[in-house]
């Protein structure tokens, strides 16, 4: 799971995982291992979200409480927070559940 967390193919920690930004690579260049039977479809993407929105409110009550930012700043720099986090979370989460899958050979892996 952790060579998934690295955006690495699981089987042997070595070739690339995606193609693209989140672009799955159809098998590993270094040993051949398969990515078509992943199915890291939106598992990802809500779990990217219950991150981020953790952060965000964790964010909002803290900026309110103890700080003098008015509601433009706050606003801005938590969306600026979730946007760049949500940028960077989503290709490790996703190569953290092929990782998954394919540690439990899942899905025909």
């Amino acid at each position: 799971m952790r060579h998934g967390l690295r955006h690495r193919c699981p089987n042997c920690g070595e070739g690339r995982l995606f193609s693209s930004y989140l672009k799955v690579a159809p098998a590993c260049d270094v040993c051949g291992q398969s990515f078509t039977a992943q199915k890291a479809d939106d598992g990802p993407a809500y779990f990217t979200i219950l991150l981020m929105c953790h952060i965000a409110g964790f964010m909002l009550h803290f900026m309110i409480v103890y700080s003098d930012f008015g509601p433009m700043e706050t606003a801005l720099s938590i969306t600026a927070v979730v946007v760049a986090g949500s940028l960077m979370l989503l290709p490790r989460i996703k190569g953290l559940m092929i990782g998954w899958q394919w540690a439990d050979r899942l899905h025909g892996f």
